[in-house]
């Protein structure tokens, strides 16, 4: 919908008047008509309480404890966070859906997975105790999930360089030497079915590296960076168990949440998650200075849009400090749905050029990548 589409502001009123004006102003397609529904859905209870009659139709949304759940996902994908966090407040407030925090039976026929934990993160502070516990439960088997994905790549990441001139007899996947095990079985190819009989494989040993690093994890939490939040958690749970890696962990918007002795639990992780509010880049990076001992051996991975509410000065004064001092600096932009990076360019920019690395990648990437700039 733009400015310069003729019919832009028909359907702006479409949207603002709802359905009962579809006869007059026509009706909505693709993302409008999602728009329209999340809205009806919501805001259509105001001809409830007057006592009008909805009218349903083909994809309408019944407002039933299913559909309220549905809809909490939907709304977040369509409007802007501050847009959201609003409507979530008149859900609760203003129309009663209570049950959504009140009743752990509306989650019982849900399969656990991340955007139904995406959600619940935002309401967990305003849950009655039972729907907390339900929420535990949730986050336990997407964070177990996370976990069993993350875990092989870390490791594998980390274990070490291939070196090929040491034989090794464990057999694995990541160990195999192809280029050794074609040479050692030359003799073994047939001419008539254009074949090799492989009968001596080759397998290399690893160098298993000291890792004497020191790893400080600052995470933006507004409610765009949920995602990252839960990956963040899991990943620094995973990397604290390595030997001789020392994982600190800084939740951030305006205010700072360090849940550095809270790393070996990821769900107690998450649950100190105080989605929503603005955002000071500056005033955490500064804090996470803190955590820097030993200067040439610490990664400071920041996780953000790098939309900062503040006046960046403090924040790029913080982080030509520890250029300067030789920390190893990692900016990591948000993804979308698509996978696609949203960031504050002019910013990002900046960091890039006082000496930070910055990308947007998958959670896998960022272990590999990572892990090289530790070697």
């Amino acid at each position: 919908m733009t400015q310069s589409d003729p019919n832009h502001a028909k359907r702006r009123w479409r949207l603002a008047l709802g359905r009962y004006s579809e006869r007059q102003l026509g009706g909505l397609s693709g993302q409008e008509a999602r728009t329209d529904r999340a809205l009806d859905y919501l805001y259509g209870r105001e001809y409830d309480r007057r006592g009008l009659h909805r009218p349903s139709g083909p994809g309408s949304l019944d407002p039933t404890q299913m559909k309220a759940l549905d809809w909490l996902g939907e709304a977040r994908k369509l409007f802007p966070q501050s847009v959201f966090e609003v409507m979530q407040d008149h859900a609760l407030d203003r129309y009663g859906l209570t049950d959504l925090l009140t009743d752990p039976k509306t989650l019982d026929s849900l399969e656990p997975n991340q955007e139904l934990l995406k959600t619940l993160l935002s309401f967990h502070g305003r849950a009655s105790p039972d729907m907390k516990e339900k929420l535990r439960q949730v986050a336990e088997a997407v964070i177990q999930d996370v976990m069993r994905r993350l875990r092989t790549d870390i490791q594998r990441a980390f274990s070490g360089r291939r070196n090929p001139f040491k034989r090794s007899h464990i057999a694995s996947a990541a160990n195999f030497d192809w280029r050794g095990t074609l040479r050692r079985n030359l003799k073994n190819y047939n001419p008539e079915t254009g074949r090799i009989i492989a009968d001596d494989l080759r397998f290399v040993s690893r160098e298993r590296r000291r890792l004497p690093w020191s790893v400080i994890l600052c995470v933006d939490q507004s409610g765009s960076m949920t995602d990252s939040i839960i990956h963040s958690a899991v990943m620094a749970a995973i990397l604290s168990g390595l030997p001789g890696v020392k994982v600190s962990m800084v939740l951030f918007d305006t205010s700072i949440i360090d849940v550095t002795d809270k790393l070996t639990d990821p769900l107690e992780t998450l649950l100190s998650v105080q989605l929503g509010g603005g955002t000071n880049i500056g005033r955490a990076v500064e804090y996470c200075e803190r955590f820097v001992d030993t200067p040439e051996r610490t990664v400071f991975v920041l996780i953000s849009d790098f939309a900062e509410g503040a006046s960046p000065r403090r924040l790029y004064q913080s982080i030509a400090r520890m250029n300067e001092a030789k920390v190893r600096l990692i900016g990591l932009s948000a993804l979308d749905d698509l996978g696609d990076p949203y960031l504050d360019k002019q910013i990002a920019g900046r960091l890039a050029g006082l000496g930070m690395h910055v990308g947007a990648m998958t959670p896998d990437r960022l272990a590999i990548w990572l892990a090289e700039v530790m070697r």
